[in-house]
């Protein structure tokens, strides 16, 4: 089946835009250069979708294919992958990790569709060089910090590597009792760390850091 003409078409664009003939600024981007509007559009879309501007959510939808399209003409020029190669993983990645769908395995509810699917991702992983040997892999590195250290705590807590003491070991002051108060105490915190001349951001992360040194030697040995 061929692509629909729109993709075709853009593919094209991308081609020519990368041409000795192109656009001098296309030209000189690498896949490194580019990494960081890949974040912009995707701060852009989330903030059409809460808006609930279907216009806009289109227009940056747009966008955010366009990053899809560049990285693929570039990975082609060298010969790694291209467009066809990364939809294709796409689809059989989606179809394999649903089975109770396109497959005959029953589940009962959503926390069954998510174990299904991790045990699926961890098999795919295993024995190359992508294998995950800890629960606390495959958090994205450049999260922002505290979306970091969420997902952080989250497989912990999963793991077990992280409980309801060490959350009470932690709290060194009454806990807020309402998300407004929690709210206004992070902001506190972040106006704190900027008074002093420091910046919450790289704290978290430091700080977040550090305890994922501490879960992964609570974990049991694999072996």
């Amino acid at each position: 089946m061929k692509n629909p003409p729109a993709i075709n078409d853009l593919l094209k664009v991308m081609s020519r835009l990368r041409s000795p003939t192109g656009c001098p600024w296309d030209r000189e981007q690498t896949h490194l250069t580019l990494r960081r509007h890949a974040i912009e559009e995707v701060y852009e879309l989330i903030d059409a979708i809460e808006a609930r501007d279907d216009m806009e959510m289109a227009e940056e939808l747009g966008d955010l294919l366009l990053q899809v399209a560049f990285h693929c003409q570039l990975a082609s020029e060298r010969g790694a992958f291209d467009f066809e190669s990364v939809t294709r993983h796409l689809v059989d990645k989606l179809i394999r990790r649903h089975p109770h769908v396109f497959g005959s395995t029953k589940v009962k509810n959503i926390d069954e569709v998510w174990a299904n699917w991790e045990k699926i991702k961890r098999a795919e992983k295993d024995g190359t060089r992508h294998e995950r040997k800890s629960v606390l892999d495959g958090i994205p590195k450049h999260l922002p910090a505290l979306l970091r250290a969420e997902k952080l705590l989250k497989k912990a807590r999963k793991a077990k590597v992280w409980t309801s003491e060490d959350q009470t070991a932690l709290a060194k002051s009454p806990r807020p009792r309402s998300k407004s108060a929690l709210a206004k105490e992070l902001f506190s915190l972040v106006a704190t760390a900027q008074a002093r001349g420091w910046c919450a951001e790289e704290l978290l992360t430091s700080e977040t850091r550090r305890q994922e040194k501490q879960f992964r030697r609570r974990e049991p040995d694999p072996g």
